[in-house]
């Protein structure tokens, strides 16, 4: 799958692109619309990026997570190089410090993410602090020529690159996941 990022400073024109999409087979999950104006976003029937998402959180946390564990490793083989492990309490007092080390790593690296934007759209900065709108759509292959045609009906649109799709499956979960909420 290809992410195709565009910009333009008119949401209702989005609206209609992403109206079209959706009629030819492109589903909302793989539609967003990234804007510094939420107010504005919210009289538009668009499918916004989710806030958590703006932040760094998730690189951030990943990265955190990998100081941690290993912190972790170290904690383990000095436990086991050492002889500590052979006292009475044995591998409990460092599997818990392991475990701490890892969670704390996790947490702190996701409590600095939270207060970054995501590095993912760093590059769109600029036009967004103009006011302007980011909209990316992650198509599959069979799905370009229609992406093609219905953005060709929107001149006002600036194409701005292409990038790394959410993976398939986990386009396919949220489906899922979406259609399992309607149907409640």
């Amino acid at each position: 799958m290809n992410r195709h990022f565009y910009i333009s400073d008119n949401l209702d024109d989005l609206e209609r692109l992403e109206n079209e999409l959706e009629a030819g087979g492109i589903s909302t999950e793989q539609i967003h619309v990234l804007s510094e104006n939420d107010r504005e976003l919210e009289h538009h029937h668009l499918h916004e990026v989710s806030p958590l998402l703006k932040k760094n959180l998730v690189n951030s946390g990943r990265t955190g997570m990998l100081i941690g564990a290993g912190l972790a490793a170290v904690v383990i083989a000095l436990a086991h190089f050492s002889g500590w492990s052979n006292s009475p309490a044995g591998w409990t007092p460092f599997a818990f410090l392991a475990l701490v080390l890892l969670g704390f790593g996790a947490w702190e690296g996701g409590f600095l993410g939270i207060q970054r934007n995501n590095s993912y759209f760093e590059r769109f900065e600029p036009s967004l602090h103009m006011g302007k709108h980011v909209f990316f759509v992650d198509v599959a292959d069979n799905q370009e020529a229609v992406l093609e045609q219905v953005v060709r009906q929107h001149p006002m649109l600036q194409m701005a690159g292409t990038g790394v799709a959410t993976p398939y499956w986990l386009l396919l979960w949220q489906q899922k996941w979406h259609q399992f909420k309607k149907n409640i």
